[in-house]
């Protein structure tokens, strides 16, 4: 049975740093793209950052223009997990988030965790 399970969210204040952490198991297949998404209350939910790891892209990285410059993914592809390092929180910020895994080359690959809130308040 597949399994993705975030952690690290919480509540912290404005200017300060959170590390996300997600763990995909029972997975047969590695994934080759990895991401975070994001969704607060009344929005759609919203890509935030991406890792790729193919033959063609190895760790290519993609950010949403909110959040370039401040917020850093990172995979450890040994024990299929990826990170997202945040720094310089912004109110903004505050929503739940959403690791998930796909794979280019198989239809169906799919899996979202459940999401981890993020609150960033004073």
């Amino acid at each position: 049975q597949v399994r993705v399970v975030e952690s690290g969210g919480g509540l912290v204040q404005p200017g300060g740093s959170l590390r996300l952490s997600c763990a995909a198991s029972g997975i047969r297949f590695s994934p080759n793209i990895m991401d975070w998404y994001r969704q607060a209350p009344g929005k759609q939910r919203e890509l935030v950052a991406r890792v790729t790891s193919t033959i063609t892209s190895e760790g290519s990285t993609v950010y949403a223009n909110s959040v370039k410059g401040r917020f850093t993914i990172s995979r450890d592809n040994e024990k299929n997990m990826v990170f997202l390092q945040m720094n310089s929180l912004k109110p903004e910020d505050t929503a739940v988030y959403y690791c998930h895994c796909g794979h280019l080359g198989i239809a169906g690959y799919d899996y979202w965790g459940q999401g981890t809130q993020v609150t960033v308040s004073s």
